[in-house]
């Protein structure tokens, strides 16, 4: 299951992730409840934040994919990294001191969102130099198992924190533990990296990345299927601080409760990714099913009548939804051609998360209008419908094919017969 720890680079960038990344969590949690509390328990204000803090992606990732492909990815992100704990820093010491205003929240998450519009599509493709290609799915998985362990931790470590000592001291301490990632990074074997041809500097390099992923109708299906289920389906996280605020009347822990119940499920849904990830390539099915199953399963969660059933309700969601994720980010690494693969993480990027910016706003703005559990509803029939219309376009195309059951598998196994079934 774990094949990929066996390199001591990637055992050196994991360790590093998962303390960072419940550092993270923790900021994600606190920062949503500051912006709540300087507010007013505003669902509009807490989705500009969010819009702020993904804007950015839409104007760098693409030109990031472009430097990831240029540049050393092992150096870029120490750099990003110490402007990521700068960022936290500050928005520390502004809120310990008792200066903070919700403007200060507004422009720093703006700033954190230009530094992680960089490092998440570089380190995406600095995966593959660590471990290889044939370790790509498996490595992916396992960062996904880490990433979702630290978000069960950091959302709980953070709804019990903030009520004893508030919001400021969690970002002063994700930025400390930001610093995990960097001495992983320093602490790598650079002859041990299996590097992708570097892309000599010259026009037209973000084009021939778009022209590339035009040509290939595998990959584009996977972009347009990303954005909507990321843009309409995932962004009721920005609402869940209101439906634990207004909805159930629950304070911080609560919201941590309900941020954790999810992180169960994408755990779960991590672990299993990480055991399929010996079998071979992901499956395109397994990617369509696992968004339709996420659709339907959000549309269930907003009808959820109490605390309790809500979240959960959410540990299935998670599961599938990170099911979908996975798959989703193996399906397009193994399909590009290495001096392409940062463009490209680039463009996935940007479709992942550069949707927030129109669906943050979106969802705040229709729990305002009609409750908080309308995103939920929405949100979940736009990526089980956006499924459906991906899988019959790649059902006329051939990219994926019919399950063959009863009779004709009895049919297959006859001399002179291959089953087609991908």
């Amino acid at each position: 299951m774990f094949s990929s720890l066996r390199v001591r680079n990637y055992r050196l960038f994991a360790a590093g992730q998962v303390v960072s990344n419940v550092g993270t969590w923790m900021q994600r949690i606190a920062q949503d409840w500051l912006v709540l509390v300087l507010t007013g328990n505003n669902p509009v204000a807490l989705g500009i934040a969010a819009a702020l803090q993904f804007l950015p992606t839409l104007l760098f990732s693409l030109w990031a994919g472009v430097l990831a492909d240029r540049l050393d990815k092992r150096k870029l992100l120490i750099w990003v990294q110490v402007g990521l704990a700068a960022c936290a820093l500050v928005l520390g010491v502004l809120d310990v001191t008792g200066v903070v205003q919700v403007w200060h929240v507004y422009v720093l998450c703006f700033v954190l969102g230009a530094f992680s519009a960089v490092e998440v599509p570089v380190r995406q493709s600095f995966v593959a130099e660590i471990v290889g290609r044939s370790q790509v799915t498996n490595a992916v998985a396992i960062n996904s198992t880490s990433f979702n362990l630290a978000r069960i931790v950091g959302p709980a470590i953070a709804g019990v924190m903030i009520i004893l000592i508030g919001t400021g001291w969690l970002f002063l301490a994700n930025a400390v533990l930001t610093f995990a990632v960097i001495a992983g990074l320093l602490r790598m074997d650079p002859a041990k990296l299996i590097r992708s041809p570097k892309v000599p500097r010259a026009k037209g390099q973000l084009r021939e990345g778009l022209r590339y992923v035009r040509g290939r109708a595998d990959i584009l299906t996977v972009m347009v299927l990303v954005f909507f289920v990321s843009t309409f389906g995932m962004t009721f996280f920005v609402t869940l601080a209101v439906v634990a605020a207004t909805v159930f009347n629950r304070d911080a822990d609560g919201y941590g409760l309900l941020s954790t119940a999810l992180a169960v499920g994408t755990l779960a849904g991590s672990i299993l990714a990480v055991r399929r990830s010996s079998r071979g390539r992901p499956r395109t099915r397994m990617l369509l099913g696992a968004a339709f199953a996420f659709g339907v399963l959000e549309v269930v969660v907003g009808l959820m009548p109490n605390f309790t059933t809500f979240a959960l309700a959410l540990i299935p969601v998670g599961l599938c939804l990170m099911t979908f994720m996975t798959t989703a980010n193996s399906t397009v690494q193994l399909a590009v051609a290495p001096e392409m693969r940062g463009r490209v993480m680039g463009l996935y990027m940007l479709v992942f998360v550069g949707g927030n910016p129109i669906g943050a706003p979106m969802v705040g703005w229709m729990a305002d209008q009609w409750g908080a559990r309308s995103p939920f509803l929405i949100g979940g029939a736009i990526a089980a419908l956006t499924a459906i219309t991906c899988g019959l376009f790649l059902l006329t195309r051939g990219g994926v094919q019919r399950p063959v059951t009863g009779w004709g598998r009895l049919l297959l196994r006859r001399p002179g017969f291959e089953n087609p079934v991908k």
